[in-house]
């Protein structure tokens, strides 16, 4: 006799968030394909392991690890507001800010979509919608996951189509705490994870997805939705998602030790006669990139919403400018396989900030 296994989810879905196309919010949908995935699994007979249902409760574990070790050491004592990311792992910082023994009920909670406002409200949070911030507030802190973090913790997002609303969290926050499990740590970005994600005006899609290929993209696409007819998947903006492949993406380091290796002439011209500087790199030529370079010429596409490339500087380096605006990690907190969390911080840029603005400040002749 064949035996069958069935998970059965309340997903808890919104009213207000059917789609004119049918569609659910893509980040409500993301959660749904996960769970969907295990249900469909039927065991052998005679076997009563469930060999996704076992590697799923480890990822699950670890991704609960992580979250609970970054809120508990990054959760600020008296915060004012606090952003919430989407995807699977915010579950479980959500579950840790609720079984913190601390007074969170003036804590105005910030979604990046319609999957975490439902999170923070189910928690009995206050939600609050990211046009309703005062002008001049910061967010004190934004915890969210990511689709792959490189070593420098430069992160690909937009996996769930959140990427719009999670970039508008992440740079208006003094810092910004990625959680993950382990399969997202990689040495550098798309080594694992296959594509760019890209939001986009879907007027303007075709002539994005042309001017991608210019850049060295071999096959971008863009992402169906998950009924069958039903068109491309629209985001909460009604934008599309290009998602969109490219070689290994280069890290700043990998552009200095380039620069560092060839001998140059006094000039600053290298020995072959080529320019050394490192500006001259990672741009595109042969295809290679580097993360910020791609993440740039992306952006200045007509008709690109916004990139899912987190880079650049982090908040605290944002503030030590002058500004708010970081999109990169302070730290990243990845959940192992043994249960224990490794913790990735990112290395310190404040000292090249002043720099740039004390050269910037002196007077020319």
């Amino acid at each position: 006799m064949k035996l069958t296994r069935t998970v059965f989810v309340d997903l808890k879905l919104p009213r207000h968030t059917a789609r004119r196309s049918g569609l659910y919010p893509p980040c409500i949908q993301y959660l749904a394909r996960s769970f969907a995935l295990l249900s469909s699994y039927s065991p052998r007979p005679g076997s009563s392991s469930h060999p996704l249902s076992t590697m799923s409760h480890g990822i699950e574990e670890s991704k609960r690890a992580a979250a609970v070790q970054a809120v508990k050491e990054n959760f600020p004592p008296d915060p004012h507001f606090v952003g919430i990311g989407s995807g699977t792992t915010i579950v479980y910082v959500v579950e840790a800010i609720k079984a913190l023994e601390q007074d969170v009920s003036r804590v105005g909670f910030v979604p990046t979509g319609s999957q975490s406002r439902q999170l923070i409200l189910d928690a009995g949070l206050k939600a609050v919608q990211f046009d309703s911030i005062p002008e001049k507030a910061v967010l004190d802190i934004c915890f969210d996951g990511a689709d792959e973090v490189d070593e420098d913790l430069n992160c690909i997002k937009g996996g769930g189509a959140c990427l719009f609303q999670e970039k508008l969290v992440a740079m208006r926050s003094k810092k910004f705490i990625c959680v993950a499990d382990h399969r997202k740590l990689q040495s550098r970005l798309l080594t694992s994870w296959p594509s760019i994600p890209i939001e986009v005006a879907p007027i303007a899609a075709r002539q994005v997805l042309v001017r991608l290929r210019e850049l060295g993209s071999p096959s971008p696409h863009l992402r169906e939705g998950h009924i069958p007819k039903a068109g491309p998947l629209k985001t909460d903006q009604d934008f599309f998602i290009i998602d969109a492949p490219f070689p290994r993406l280069l890290t700043s380091s990998d552009l200095k030790s380039t620069s560092a290796s060839t001998p140059r002439h006094d000039d600053g011209v290298s020995n072959n006669g080529a320019d050394n500087d490192s500006r001259s790199e990672g741009r595109g030529k042969d295809g290679i990139w580097e993360v910020e370079h791609l993440a740039n010429a992306i952006k200045s596409i007509e008709g690109v919403l916004e990139v899912g490339i987190f880079s650049g500087r982090t908040g605290p380096e944002a503030i030590e400018a002058g500004t708010v605006g970081g999109q990169r990690p302070v730290a990243c907190y990845f959940g192992m396989v043994d249960g224990s969390v490794t913790v990735r911080k990112a290395s310190p840029k404040v000292d090249d900030i002043k720099r740039k603005l004390e050269f910037e400040a002196k007077p020319t002749d």
